[in-house]
């Protein structure tokens, strides 16, 4: 029986990526957004830039680095960042965190406006279970405010649209499909008008110098983000929430995230959930 031949497959890249090229973007990325890109991710880099360079009609990743760093390429910043950015995200994740924000909207019932920060709110997904939640504990009738805020601008548009497909409505406890979103003719979901109306979103830089946001907030999420940045990063986005948290406010973290040394700023209540430590609070 003669051999058999299998067709020769060419794995060869539309386009070179050196390592000096890689290096360079974990560079940028890191300056930009604090993110620390492990060094095995390049394949991961490849895969998600190599689209921007075939839409630019750009012939290597050098001229897509070089642009970057040109005054023409500074909005394509924005499109580099979102395209490194992991954005996985469902509604009530993490269900426990929302069984203790509703107990602590309970004591802060008849007190005037409720304000939370949802500081990595992806798709929205987050920030419109945080809605719900405060609906469920608090009823219609409470002030509650929601400031949503994401590095990538594309995901902010999804949120403020709050159209989601049958597949992403699932995941919500029984009955609230019904009670809190509209069916759409094709067959998608959109939160309805009241959901909608409790949340802002709007773009921010958790690494950046200085933020815009200016008033305290009785809960801050910021969930499964900063286990991309490093300790440094870390602890300096922390020093910055410090001042925004209410004395009574809860700060919520990803299941993964540990922040045992920022105890001068932070005290672990329990299950990933800090309040103000003490002695600074």
């Amino acid at each position: 029986m003669p051999p058999i031949i299998l067709p020769k497959i060419d794995f060869t890249r539309e386009f070179a990526f050196s390592d000096q090229e890689f290096e360079r973007i974990r560079q940028l990325i890191y300056k930009e957004a604090g993110i620390a890109l492990n060094p095995t991710k390049k394949d991961m880099v490849y895969g998600r830039l190599v689209r921007r360079i075939r839409e630019l009609k750009l012939n290597s990743f050098a001229a897509y680095i070089d642009f970057l760093q040109s005054i023409a390429g500074k909005r394509e910043f924005e499109q580099f960042v979102n395209a490194l950015t992991t954005n996985l995200t469902f509604f009530f994740r993490e269900e426990h965190h929302f069984q203790i924000l509703a107990a602590h909207l309970k004591t802060l019932a008849g007190k005037g406006e409720i304000n939370i920060w949802c500081a990595a709110s992806s798709t929205g997904e987050e920030p419109y279970s945080i809605a719900i939640a405060a609906l469920e504990a608090l009823g219609s009738g409470s002030r509650i405010r929601i400031q949503a805020t994401d590095l990538d601008t594309s995901v902010l548009e999804v949120g403020r649209k709050g159209i989601y497909s049958a597949d992403k409505i699932s995941r919500l406890p029984a009955g609230h499909a019904a009670r809190y979103f509209d069916k759409l003719p094709d067959g998608n979901y959109q939160a309805k008008a009241q959901l909608r109306e409790m949340i802002t979103f709007s773009r921010l830089n958790l690494v950046d110098a200085s933020w815009a946001q200016r008033k305290q907030f009785d809960a801050i999420f910021c969930r499964n983000v900063m286990i991309y940045f490093d300790r440094d990063t870390q602890l300096a986005v922390l020093k910055k929430f410090h001042p925004l948290l209410k004395a009574h406010g809860l700060l919520f973290v990803g299941h993964s995230e540990n922040f045992y040394f920022a105890a001068d700023y932070f005290t672990l209540r329990g299950k990933t959930v800090y309040e103000l430590a003490k002695a600074r609070a």
